[in-house]
């Protein structure tokens, strides 16, 4: 009776299949159309077909992605882009590309790998003597006192999925279950270091003790005399400038409301609209590579190299020189910040502030009053 009962689910099972698919258009044939169309290409792949060349054949000389004889290296990179751009799920791959479950997440899996290797390379300061002034800082509202900024710190949550044994530590204070990811960028929106796969309820300053205790030999760390801008999640100490606070500080308040009065708010206000080079950065981010509003459920260590692959290829288009809409849009207007903008905004940090930065803020804070 049991054999009989084996023998009929594998007849069922295996033997009465549907009809193959005979696809009318398979996987690579829809990419090759896709490319050869400006507007469908950037659609879907979130970027111009040259930037797809460009990033294709980086990958394939330097970082290991190759085709084999289910897959072309040109398609396995359009489906990477395609599914973290809109986001798609595996299921949407195995209908787009006309490929098995297992394929596509093989296929996946290593493109992801080849831009883990990327960001190995690329996410990390142009010049780690930090001996540029850049141009932001140039501008007559700025200099000299602004000089030796060399960028911008703060952290993003992630939503993701998580057991519900793990879900308590994973919700931030907006109860959204995230991660807490830690970002230092410059001022050309090139991401310089990550951390991911802290929990959402972590505080910034244990993301960023982290940082600087078990990571301090890849931290961008800032030389004597130079300084990063963080915000009011971290304290004012040397080599990372805190905004005053008590006051009101987000540039958008002051843009919507009245301008800044006193030295104090108009410190808080030139601060702010040099810090927002990081939230304009997080918005690029978020607003191509649409899979960061929600991670789907694959394990954590695969969350945060699908955060870090993301910013592999933010740094390679902004380096690229080739035109992209988001970042156009952003170069068009310096005070413009992307819709989705939004960094983690953590509370006031309890840790004590440095009397001599504190000095060194109110010497700031003198000299661009000065400059009004």
């Amino acid at each position: 009776m049991l054999a009989s009962m084996i023998g009929m689910r594998y007849l069922d099972s295996y033997s009465n299949k549907g009809p193959i698919r005979v696809p009318k258009e398979t996987g690579i044939e829809w990419v090759m159309r896709t490319l050869g169309n400006p507007t469908d290409c950037y659609d879907m792949f979130r970027m111009s077909r040259p930037m797809f060349e460009k990033l294709h054949n980086v990958l394939v000389e330097s970082y290991g992605l190759q085709s084999t004889r289910r897959m072309s290296s040109t398609e396995s990179l359009a489906l990477f882009l395609w599914t973290v751009g809109a986001p798609q799920s595996v299921r949407q791959q195995r209908n787009r590309f006309v490929r098995s479950l297992e394929t596509c997440n093989r296929k996946f899996e290593k493109v992801l790998a080849c831009l883990i290797n990327l960001a190995k390379d690329i996410i990390r300061p142009k010049d780690p003597q930090f001996t540029n002034v850049h141009p932001r800082l140039k501008n007559r509202k700025f200099t000299p006192f602004m000089d030796n900024c060399i960028g911008a710190i703060d952290g993003t949550h992630i939503e993701v999925v998580v057991p519900n044994a793990t879900a308590v530590q994973h919700r931030n204070r907006h109860k959204e279950k995230s991660q807490n990811v830690m970002c230092v960028c410059d001022f050309d929106m090139r991401f310089t270091f990550v951390l991911a796969g802290w929990p959402g309820s972590v505080h910034d300053m244990r993301v960023f003790n982290d940082a600087q205790s078990r990571l301090g030999h890849k931290f961008p760390h800032p030389p004597p005399e130079k300084f990063y801008l963080v915000d009011s999640g971290y304290p004012n100490r040397p080599g990372y400038l805190a905004p005053i606070k008590g006051i009101t500080y987000h540039f958008q308040e002051y843009r919507d409301g009245t301008m800044p009065i006193g030295k104090r708010e108009h410190f808080n206000y030139c601060h702010s609209s040099l810090r927002n080079v990081i939230e304009r950065s997080f918005g690029v981010l978020k607003n191509k590579w649409r899979i960061l509003f929600h991670l789907p459920s694959y394990p954590q260590r695969k969350q945060s190299k699908i955060i870090v692959a993301c910013m592999a290829v933010h740094n390679f288009i902004r380096e690229s020189k080739i035109s992209d809409r988001e970042f156009d849009l952003c170069d068009q207007d310096e005070n413009y910040v992307p819709l989705h903008a939004q960094s983690s905004n953590a509370n006031a940090t309890d840790e004590r502030d440095s009397a001599v930065m504190n000095q060194f803020r109110d010497w700031v804070a003198d000299g661009l009053w000065s400059l009004k």
